[in-house]
């Protein structure tokens, strides 16, 4: 009877218990196991029990699976001996875990990515065809020869030496000139794949080197995150505007990027996710920047910076019709057939609508024309489509004979007899559709009245007290209009425009020079001291939303103030550009083509230059130097007897081009 109790307790045991009873008759098992070998039977029995205590417990064999297929991935990877005993480590790990435990899922995405890894994938590179990738950047980019040389030699020593330890190639220049599409080039003549990282805004240096995997939502940072994707080791890899890069408490991405492209630290890069040292120096670095004064020196020194100037008005010219005009039409679904747009309405849009130094609001433009075309070309297709429609309907009845026509109510039967009508098939459109010619009032139409003129110049240094400097900023050159004026005050200066420090300190440089000199100026004043006596100037610098800061506006504040205190216009076609010290020394400043090139945008053919500026002007187009006057200057009584109908009192030694 006791027997028989007891089975009956044991029967109407709790499942936990059998639960717990399992493990312990396992753990037993366990521990038998150094004994004796068990018998096939045997083992036969326990793996029915291990299914079956699964099946309770609602588990399943899919895990084991996955696990074992993620296992073989891995060892197929290729990855390098500390790795693979790294990988093993975690994966005997993950082993041991539940999939309902919270770090099951962190551990397989970790192994994962050890897997998709390119360990030793690499991309099968060719010969490289030097003739060839010539033709291609000839095909791609009008223009920029300094920058092809270049490039055609970095891919002469990769041709002679592959494993070469290249220089990072760094473009710096502004919007629009072709930066991007030259690292493309690089990449197709390289016969490797392109991977492009934009990092522009990034302030986190888990960016670039990836979270820990203490974190939660870590994940690995953007090198190696787009080495996973591109699927090989040794992909050309564009760094898209490097210098866009900030620093906030979560660190700095620019020095993060100092390992990365440091040849002798970038063979064992240590991602904070990824833990291991991973072989980055197959990569060809190339970045792109607007301004390489906002990169730190040390990052500027891991790279090789190669400028690229804006385009002239005839490259420009050059590359609409050559690239810009088939690609738009391409994009919008027409052809030559439907707009024709002559060399001299591009012309007009470049002189009238566009004042850049790259070609992206002339694209626009364009692709403003194409749309009206295509508009033009919809409404014909639609009316055409109708016309077809209605010649179909007519010709079905005059096959049938006639037709039911209602008068008020009532149907008659009347004959049509076709008289000179073709049968067979539709009526087809005689009339050729005629193209969209863009001349000067279709591009009032299109794109509305002119933006710019060559008067503006002219108009605003009319009057005393305004003279135009040439600036750089990250978009190429700008002309600057510097207008000041004087009025009844206590001999202030006033400064507006959102101006930095440099460019204030450089205007009371300007008012200093200009009183300590105004007897030799011959300035209308009884004495050197009364010229600011019971008086305040103010200068101000048009466009202030913009800001603006530098040393190379010197010389066009004192040009100004003198033009104020003489009563005096200043050229109206001669710009300036130079910092100037307190001696009145004029010392040289830099983006000397782009200021140029700007004057030459605006219509302004006289520049007045630094003396020490000459050697820049070899990068200057000659076809813009002929048509342009290029005044080097050593003093500021230079660039006042050049700046002023006349001359200036003293008689200066100038240099002319």
């Amino acid at each position: 009877m006791s027997t028989l109790l007891h089975s009956r307790s044991r029967s109407r045991r709790d499942p936990g218990e059998f639960d717990d009873a399992g493990e312990e008759e396992m753990a037993g098992l366990s521990a038998k196991s150094d004994g004796p070998p068990m018998s096939k039977t045997r083992r036969d029995i326990l793996h029915q029990q291990i299914r079956a205590i699964k099946d309770e417990l609602g588990e399943n064999d899919e895990d084991e699976d996955d696990v074992a297929s993620l296992e073989k991935k891995m060892q197929e990877a290729g990855m390098p001996p500390n790795v693979w005993k790294h990988a093993q480590r975690e994966l005997r790990r993950l082993r041991k875990m539940q999939p309902q435990q919270p770090g099951y899922g962190t551990s397989r995405t970790y192994l994962e990515l050890l897997a998709d890894l390119p360990w030793q994938i690499a991309s099968e590179e060719h010969e490289i065809d030097l003739v060839a990738a010539k033709e291609r950047l000839d095909s791609e980019h009008y223009g920029l020869s300094k920058v092809k040389k270049r490039i055609i030699e970095y891919l002469a020593v990769r041709k002679l030496k592959p494993d070469a330890r290249g220089p990072v190639l760094c473009f710096v220049g502004p919007p629009g000139v072709g930066k991007t599409s030259l690292a493309s080039s690089i990449a197709g003549a390289l016969n490797r794949r392109f991977i492009r990282i934009s990092l522009g805004g990034v302030k986190d240096e888990a960016d670039i080197r990836g979270h820990r995997r203490t974190y939660i939502g870590s994940m690995p940072g953007r090198l190696i995150d787009g080495i996973k994707r591109v699927g090989v080791n040794n992909p050309v890899m564009l760094l898209d505007e490097i210098d866009k890069t900030g620093a906030d408490v979560r660190g700095d991405p620019a020095s993060a990027l100092l390992e990365v492209l440091d040849p002798e630290q970038n063979k064992t890069f240590n991602d904070h996710y990824l833990n291991v040292p991973f072989d980055v120096s197959k990569v060809v670095f190339v970045a792109t920047a607007n301004r390489m004064q906002l990169m730190p020196a040390p990052l500027l020194d891991r790279m090789e910076v190669i400028e690229l100037p804006g385009y002239t008005s005839e490259e420009k010219l050059r590359i609409a019709m050559l690239h810009l005009i088939p690609r738009v039409l391409e994009q919008h679904g027409i052809t030559s057939e439907h707009i024709d747009i002559p060399e001299p309405t591009v012309e007009l849009i470049i002189q009238r609508y566009t004042r850049e130094a790259g070609v992206r609001n002339l694209s626009r433009h364009l692709a403003a024309l194409a749309r009206a075309a295509a508009v033009k070309v919809a409404e014909k297709d639609q009316s055409d489509r109708h016309t077809r429609e209605m010649q179909t309907e007519v010709t079905q009845m005059i096959d049938h004979g006639g037709g039911g026509l209602i008068v008020e109510g009532a149907e008659v039967d009347m004959e049509v007899e076709a008289i000179g009508v073709q049968r067979q098939g539709s009526l087809p459109l005689a009339i050729k559709p005629e193209p969209l010619v863009v001349d000067e009032a279709v591009l009032e139409i299109v794109l509305g009245p002119p933006k710019f003129d060559g008067r503006e110049a002219a108009e605003r240094v009319a009057t005393p007290g305004v003279a135009v400097g040439l600036v750089w900023t990250e978009v190429g050159g700008e002309v600057l209009f510097v207008e000041s004026t004087a009025m009844l005050g206590k001999g202030d200066l006033h400064l507006t425009g959102q101006l930095g420090d440099v460019i204030k300190e450089s205007a009371q440089i300007a008012l200093t020079w200009v009183r300590a000199r105004s007897a030799e100026l011959k300035l209308p004043v009884a004495e050197a001291g009364s010229l600011m006596k019971e008086r305040d100037i103010h200068i101000h610098f048009p466009a202030g939303a913009v800001p603006k800061d530098g040393p190379s506006a010197g010389v066009t504040l004192v040009t100004a103030l003198v033009s104020l205190f003489a009563k005096r216009s200043v050229r109206a076609d001669t710009a300036m550009t130079g910092e100037m010290t307190l001696r009145g020394l004029i010392l040289p400043v830099g983006g000397i083509k782009d200021k140029i090139l700007a004057a030459h945008r605006c219509g302004i053919r006289r520049v007045i230059l630094p003396e020490r500026n000459r050697k820049d002007l070899q990068e200057v187009p000659a076809p813009i130097l002929m048509n342009m006057e290029i005044i080097l200057a050593k003093r500021m009584e230079d660039v006042l007897h050049e700046a002023f109908e006349g001359g200036c009192p003293w008689k200066p030694a100038t240099s002319r081009l």
